[in-house]
């Protein structure tokens, strides 16, 4: 029997008993159609919110001389001495990194109970789940908020507020790795008697511990952007300088610290990526988090190339004499610098310790700020409304974010690129765009463009081709190479492979992706009222700044809604399209 195939077309099932016909496809769920539609409803939304906005190009045109004149109000740029700032840099890398370490830390209880293959039972999963959820709803900001109450002014309210609302991004992150360890040597561990603590050093550590360090440094290069923010409510740092130039009118300072950040976090970028790099090498596990999440099943195939131990590990003897290699000094070298550079980071962070031992008196009175929710003065349909313009910001953001991403991250994907020299082009402006604050960027466009939603729809779109087209970009990377070199063999042009191979298989990480930024312009849209940029964070600065914490709280919740339903959502379709 001979079976024609046409490798260029969808492949034919091999003939049987005579038959060619090719075999019936599998019909379409019911829930994959609702999936599409809800899919194609968003997208609707966000094109309405779009219009809503009223971004115009000829608008902006006409607003340059709003810029102009704001040029003309700056002067120039100026900056703080020297050595006052060496001193700030070093006060905000300090407390951003000593928060990320502390979310870390508290991240592995919760994740080992989050965890299906390593909880006690299905209440402690639930358990640690929605603290995870809860902890990544709520603002850092409002975070801070509460703990200037409670401590003294420094640096303490944002390392604790960087550390909490990170808990919900690590946790989830270090479960996941959790749950796609190998099972063998966890289950050889406890056959020969060892204990919980045991099967977690020795069967579980080893292999999570690659994609832990990368989500740790990940999750610094977003604090150290969402710093700038702190300073509006006191938090020592760059960003509360920045707020103190800006109130007073000095534009040019404010600009001039701004830079100041926007360079500080494209240096850490790419630290991380080095760090990254140099520790992890090419395994699978170096994927930022979201990838890891939209791609659960993808195991390190690194690891597998190489089963030969050296010389030195053959005997216990040889291994107590482990020869210093280059390798070795190497590695030494970097544990010894990331010892020292925490232990500097807690010490110029200059923690008032005691404030542990004289919080717990003021805890009560501060409960009693914040709770009941109440929305006060304002009526609770205008909160409703200012929900909703918050949540219309975030999608005609994500909306305008998808395309430029989906251009741009393609460009900076290996086996997209036309060339090493355009990849290269595009992965620098991804870590240009993505070290620009969010906060910043809009304070500049409420400048030129005045206040409302339209300033903040732009900044979030700007700053999310940076984090949505590096996802894509290592996404696309990812897929199986297969498909593409067999489309290349039968002649098909590079943009035909892209359309046909790399693009169908990447299309659950590109839906995973933007419900992410979806989730994430969310919360950011809320902060960005805080400068003017509309929605309901405008309501939460003037209650804040009111000292109305009920309402504060009130606000917090609608925000913990929301994002639960948009949570609840990409769930969904990630299970739907997987």
């Amino acid at each position: 029997m001979t079976v024609v195939s046409d490798t260029s077309r969808t492949p034919v099932a091999p003939a049987r008993a005579g038959v060619t016909d090719r075999a019936p496809r599998r019909p379409i769920s019911a829930e994959r159609i609702a999936a599409g539609l809800t899919l194609l409803a968003l997208l609707v939304l966000g094109i309405l919110a779009v219009d809503e906005v009223g971004i115009s190009i000829p608008a902006m045109v006409q607003s340059w001389g709003n810029a102009e004149n704001f040029v003309a109000r700056v002067g120039g740029l100026s900056f703080p001495e020297p050595a006052d700032l060496a001193w700030l840099i070093a006060l905000t890398v300090g407390l951003v990194l000593v928060g990320t370490l502390l979310a870390a830390a508290l991240s592995v209880p919760i994740a080992y109970l989050a965890a299906s293959n390593t909880t006690p039972g299905s209440g402690w999963r639930v358990a640690a789940r929605f603290v995870g959820v809860l902890t990544r709803a709520l603002p850092d900001v409002v975070l801070a908020m509460a703990f200037v109450l409670m401590f003294s002014l420094g640096t303490l309210p944002g390392i604790l507020a960087i550390g909490i609302h990170s808990i919900g991004m690590i946790s989830k992150m270090f479960a996941d790795a959790i749950e796609q360890i190998d099972e063998g040597p966890r289950l050889a561990i406890r056959a020969a008697g060892g204990s919980k603590m045991q099967e977690f050093a020795s069967g579980i550590l080893p292999q999570v511990l690659p994609s832990w360090v990368a989500t740790v440094l990940h999750r610094n290069d977003i604090n150290l952007r969402g710093s700038v923010v702190l300073g509006y409510v006191g938090v020592a740092g760059l960003g509360l300088e920045m707020s103190y130039a800006f109130k007073a009118l000095n534009y040019g300072k404010g600009l001039g610290i701004a830079l100041v950040i926007f360079v500080l976090c494209v240096v850490m970028e790419i630290v991380s990526s080095l760090v990254r790099g140099a520790m992890l090498g090419q395994q699978r596990q170096t994927r930022s988090w979201i990838d890891r999440l939209i791609h659960p099943r993808l195991h390190d195939t690194t690891a597998a190339q190489s089963t030969a131990l050296p010389a030195w590990a053959t005997s216990p003897q040889t291994a107590v004499r482990r020869p210093w290699t280059a390798e070795r000094v190497r590695n030494t070298i970097g544990i010894v610098t990331a010892v020292l550079v925490v232990i500097g980071s807690v010490v110029v962070s200059q923690i008032n310790w005691m404030d542990f031992a004289t919080f717990w008196a003021k805890l009560p009175e501060v409960a009693a700020r914040f709770w009941p929710p109440s929305f006060g003065s304002y009526e609770a349909s205008a909160m409703i409304a200012a929900m909703r313009d918050t949540v219309a910001i975030a999608l005609a953001a994500t909306v305008l974010t998808l395309l430029p991403s989906l251009l741009l991250g393609s460009l900076a994907a290996s086996n997209v690129a036309p060339g090493a020299g355009t990849r290269g082009i595009a992965r620098f402006l991804l870590v240009g765009i993505r070290g620009i604050p969010e906060l910043i960027l809009a304070i500049v466009l409420v400048v030129i463009t005045g206040l409302g939603s339209q300033a903040g729809v732009i900044a979030l779109a700007i700053g999310g081709v940076g984090l949505l087209g590096k996802l894509i970009a290592d996404s696309l990377e990812e897929v199986d190479r297969g498909p593409e070199r067999a489309l290349r063999a039968v002649g098909a042009t590079r943009l035909q492979t892209y359309a046909s191979a790399t693009v169908p298989q990447g299309m659950q990480a590109l839906i995973g992706h933007s419900f992410y930024m979806l989730d994430t312009n969310i919360r950011a849209a809320t902060i960005l009222g805080i400068v003017g940029g509309g929605g309901v964070g405008y309501y939460l600065l003037n209650a804040s700044q009111g000292s109305r914490y009920e309402t504060v709280t009130a606000i917090v919740l609608m925000i913990l809604v929301t994002v639960l339903v948009v949570e609840g959502l990409a769930m969904w379709m990630r299970k739907v399209f997987r």
